[in-house]
């Protein structure tokens, strides 16, 4: 960018503009100052209000000075519709364009991660971004924030059911507390949805399965809906829970929790980054 190139009209429309501005402003105001030392026409009738007595007098609005205004209307109009920086060079232009570049020269780069290079990306990016809430272990230093290595689990579900939830800024809303009922049925409903909706596929409680599948009906489906992938983005999809895609929709949405909002990461980590962290946080929940 050469501020002073006279070949690119948009640039030097712009500098005689700005020139312009400048010689009417001290121009105007010089005229100005130097009425001010001259007495006034007895003739002009003074304003009813003063200050200290210092009245007003009820002058026109100067001729010069509203041309000058309206000029400075038009050339603002201008300037913002076809000079800098809608229609030209912008700082903010120049950064996304250097940002767009750089995202897609890192894409091109990692386009073929494996897991385990996928996962120490992801721990790297999870102690520059998130370890200063939920610990360097992910431990959410002692409940300060989501403790990581309990999350994705049959008991991070079984804690939901009985605790609720703040959500992940879902149009339903944040899930209260106490839907399974007691102990035992909130069990068996954890059971169930770890085992057949989730991207666990496990549970500890193979017996419990198929009660769950029937309070799961009554407790939830309400809000989750049958197969569990959250009545067409109205609550959590169950189905990824436990998954990557899960970890990266929250880091898209942000998350109400106890001591303040996540905010939201999809700007600041880029698609194979918010992967990345995934895959790490996955890996927090299953001790690898």
């Amino acid at each position: 960018m050469e501020w002073f190139n006279l070949e690119d009209s948009v640039n030097l429309l712009s500098l005689v503009g700005l020139l312009s501005l400048v010689v009417l402003t001290v121009a105007i105001a010089g005229r100005y100052v130097n009425q001010m030392k001259v007495s006034k026409d007895a003739s002009v009738e003074l304003g009813e209000h003063n200050w200290d007595g210092i009245g007003e007098y009820k002058n026109k609005v100067p001729t010069g000075w509203l041309v000058s205004f309206l000029l400075l209307l038009v050339w603002a109009i201008w300037y913002f519709l076809v000079g800098y920086p809608l229609n030209s060079y912008s700082q903010i232009g120049e950064y996304n364009e250097e940002v767009k570049a750089a995202n897609a020269k890192f894409a091109k780069e990692h386009a073929n991660l494996d897991d385990k290079k996928l996962k120490e990306m992801g721990q790297g990016i999870f102690l520059v971004q998130c370890s200063q809430c939920h610990g360097i272990i992910g431990d959410g230093i002692n409940g300060k924030a989501a403790d990581l290595t309990k999350w994705g689990s049959e008991m991070a579900i079984y804690d939901v059911i009985l605790n609720g939830s703040k959500g992940l800024n879902f149009p339903g809303g944040e899930m209260p507390g106490g839907l399974g009922g007691d102990e035992a049925s909130s069990k068996a409903i954890a059971a169930y949805v770890a085992k057949e909706l989730s991207g666990i596929k496990s549970t500890k409680n193979e017996a419990l399965v198929s009660q769950g599948k029937e309070l799961y009906a009554g407790a939830c489906a309400a809000c989750h809906g049958d197969d569990g992938k959250g009545m067409d983005g109205t609550f959590p999809d169950l189905t990824t829970y436990g998954s990557n895609a899960f970890v990266m929709d929250v880091l898209v949405r942000g998350k109400a929790g106890d001591i303040g909002v996540m905010p939201k990461f999809d700007t600041m980590l880029n698609e194979i980054q918010q992967k990345a962290v995934g895959e790490y946080v996955i890996s927090l929940s299953r001790g690898k």
